[in-house]
C-alpha cells in the first residue's frame, strides 16, 4: 500500500475539531483586520488635507496645475490671493483642531454605540449582526473618499460620515471576540488572545499601507479601497462564519494533557494538593483572587471539579447593571479608558508627528508609522504569554503601563534626533503601549465573561466585552481631541499628556496588582477550566 502524500498526512494530523477552530481563528482575525484597515486611512491622510502654504500670486483666476488638481479634486480653480493648503475646509489656521473633530465624532459615537452593541449583539444572531456592520462601515469609509472626487468641502458632510461609520463599527469587536471564546476554552487563553489581536496592528500596517499608495495623487482611494475590503469580508462572514461549535457538534475546549480527563456530558480535573500556606491563597489568583470580590476558595483543592457543559445555555442575557456587578469590570474598564487612549493618540495623530518633525512627506510618514504596530504585534503576544505563565492579569498590564512612561518620555527626545532612533522608540513603544490595551480588550475580556459568578449564564460575555472596550473608547476619543488641542503649545505637550493616562491606567489596577500578589506565587494547583458556553 503506497504511502501517503505529505500534504495529506499533514491534513489528518488534526482532529475536525481542531481544522474548524483553527478556520475560526484566522477568519475571525482577518474579519476584524479589515474593521482596523478601514480607520487607518483618515490618520495618513491629514498630512494631505492640510499642507504647507503656496499663496497664488497670479491677478486672474487660473487652474491649479496637476499637483493642485490632484489635491483638490479635477475642477478646482485658485482664485487670487487663495492659498493652496490643502483641502478646504482643513485649509485654514485651525486644522488641527479641526482634524481632530474629525476623530472625535467617530470615536465618540464609538464609544456611545459600544454599550448599546453589546446589549444587542447578545439577544441577536453573531453572522448577520457582524455582515450588517461590516457592510455598513465598508458603505461610509467609501463615502468619505468619494468627497474627493466630488469636490465636497463641507466640513459637516465628513463630521457626519465619521459619526455614522463610528456607530456602524461597534457591530464588530463584541462580535469577534464572543465567537472565538465560544470555540477557544481557558486553557492558555492568554497566548491564543495575544496571536490574534495583533490583528490590531496588521489591520492598521495593511490599512497604512493602501492608504499610502494614493495619499498622495488620489487621496480618495485611500478610503474607497479600504472600505470595499471591509465590505467584502462582511460578504465573507456571511458566508462562513459559524458562531458556535455546538452548531457543527465540535468541542470548544482545546486537547488538554494528562492530569484532566473528559467524560461525555461532565469535565472533570483533579486539583492537586496542596501545602497549608497554600491553601490560605484562592487557587488560581487569577480568576480567584483577581476576580472574585470575596477572595475566598470555595473548593477544597483535593476535590474534584465537575462542570457542566452545556445545560444553560438558555439562560437570559445579561444585563447592563449585572454585568457591572461581575468583580474587576470597572477597574479593567477604567484602565483601558486610559490605555485606550494614549494607543489611538498614535493611531490618529503619529503620522502626522513624523511628518513634523522628520519633515517626510505623508506617505513616507505613513509607512514608518507601521512600525508602531509591529511592536504592537510583538506587545500583545509577548503580554499574554507572561500573563499565562504568571497567572496574573494585572500585574503583567501594571509591569507594561510602569515600562511605558518612560519610554514615551525617551521617545520623545530621540525622535528629533534622527531617524533610525525614531525607529527603534516606535518599535519598544509599540509593544509596552499594545500590551495591555491587547490584554485587557481579549483575555481579560473573556475571563470576566466566563467568570464563575455568573453561574454558568453564558449570554455575558458580549455584553461585558462591550463595557469593557466601550469604556476604553472613551478614552480612545479624547485622546486625539487632546492632541489636537495640545499640539498647537508644542508636541512635547502631547507626549508629558500620554504619560500622565499612562499613569492614571496604572492607578486603578492598584488593587488588583495587590491581590494578585498577595499570593506566594502562582496557583499550586491545575486551574478549573471555566464553563463552556
Amino acid at each position: 500500500m503506497a504511502r501517503l502524500p505529505v500534504g495529506i498526512r499533514f491534513i489528518i494530523a488534526f482532529s475536525r475539531d481542531q481544522w474548524y477552530r483553527a478556520f475560526t481563528f484566522m477568519l475571525t482575525f482577518l474579519l476584524y483586520a479589515s474593521f482596523h484597515l478601514s480607520r487607518k486611512p483618515i490618520s495618513i491622510v491629514k498630512g494631505e488635507l492640510h499642507k504647507q502654504c503656496a499663496t497664488g500670486d497670479e491677478p486672474e483666476p487660473r487652474f491649479s496645475g496637476p499637483s493642485s488638481s490632484t489635491r483638490h479634486g479635477p475642477t478646482h480653480w485658485l482664485l487670487d490671493n487663495e492659498t493652496d493648503c490643502g483641502w478646504a475646509p482643513f485649509d485654514k489656521n485651525n486644522y488641527q483642531q479641526l482634524l481632530g473633530a474629525l476623530d472625535y465624532s467617530f470615536l465618540c459615537t464609538y464609544a456611545i454605540g459600544m454599550y448599546l452593541s453589546g446589549i444587542i449583539g447578545e439577544r441577536l444572531p453573531i453572522r448577520y449582526y457582524l455582515t450588517f456592520g461590516m457592510l455598513a462601515s465598508g458603505a461610509f469609509t467609501a463615502l468619505f473618499g468619494l468627497g474627493y472626487f466630488y469636490n465636497i468641502h463641507s466640513l459637516g458632510f465628513y463630521v457626519m460620515t465619521q459619526i455614522i461609520n463610528g456607530l456602524v463599527q461597534t457591530t464588530g469587536w463584541p462580535s469577534v471576540v464572543t465567537c472565538l471564546s465560544n470555540w477557544f476554552g481557558k486553557g492558555r487563553r492568554g497566548l491564543i488572545m495575544g496571536i490574534w489581536n495583533s490583528h490590531t496592528s496588521v489591520g492598521n500596517i495593511l490599512g497604512s499601507l493602501i492608504a499610502g499608495y494614493w495619499v498622495s495623487t488620489c487621496w480618495g482611494l485611500s478610503f474607497i479601497v479600504p472600505g470595499a475590503i471591509v465590505a467584502a469580508m462582511g460578504i465573507v462572514c456571511f458566508l462562513f462564519l459559524i458562531e458556535h461549535p455546538k452548531d457543527i457538534k465540535c468541542s470548544s475546549t482545546l486537547p488538554t494533557l494528562s492530569k484532566a480527563s473528559e467524560n461525555g456530558i461532565n469535565r472533570f480535573r483533579v486539583q492537586k494538593q496542596t501545602s497549608h500556606t497554600e491553601k490560605n491563597c484562592p487557587l488560581d489568583p487569577e480568576l480567584q483572587c483577581l476576580l472574585f470580590s470575596d477572595g475566598k476558595n470555595t473548593l477544597h483543592p483535593s476535590h474534584i471539579v465537575v462542570l457542566p457543559s452545556d445545560s444553560s445555555s438558555s439562560m437570559a442575557a445579561i444585563s447592563f447593571t449585572g454585568a457591572l456587578r461581575i468583580p474587576g469590570v470597572i477597574e479593567f474598564s477604567l484602565c483601558l479608558l486610559f490605555a485606550k487612549l494614549v494607543s489611538y493618540t498614535f493611531l490618529f495623530w503619529l503620522p502626522l508627528y513624523i511628518t513634523s518633525v522628520d519633515h517626510l512627506d505623508a506617505k513616507k510618514a505613513g509607512e514608518l508609522s507601521t512600525l508602531f504596530d509591529v511592536g504592537g504585534i510583538f506587545g500583545g503576544i509577548l503580554a499574554g504569554v507572561i500573563s499565562d505563565r504568571l497567572e496574573k492579569r494585572a500585574s503583567t498590564c501594571g509591569l507594561m503601563l510602569l515600562l511605558a512612561a518612560p519610554t514615551l518620555y525617551v521617545f520623545s527626545s530621540v525622535s528629533k534626533m534622527g531617524l533610525e532612533a525614531t525607529i527603534a522608540m516606535l518599535l519598544l513603544s509599540g509593544a509596552l503601549v499594545s500590551g495591555p490595551y491587547a490584554l485587557i480588550t481579549t483575555a481579560v475580556s473573556a475571563d470576566l465573561g466566563t467568570h464563575k459568578s455568573l453561574k454558568g449564564n453564558s449570554h455575558a460575555l458580549s455584553t461585558v466585552t462591550a463595557i469593557i472596550d466601550g469604556t476604553g473608547s472613551v478614552g480612545a476619543a479624547l485622546g486625539p481631541l487632546l492632541a489636537g488641542l495640545i499640539s498647537p503649545s508644542g508636541w512635547s505637550n502631547v507626549f508629558y499628556m500620554l504619560m500622565f493616562a499612562d499613569a492614571c491606567a496604572l492607578l486603578f489596577l492598584i488593587r488588583l496588582i495587590h491581590k494578585e500578589l498577595s499570593c506566594p506565587g502562582p496557583a499550586t494547583g491545575i486551574q478549573a477550566p471555566l464553563k463552556e458556553h
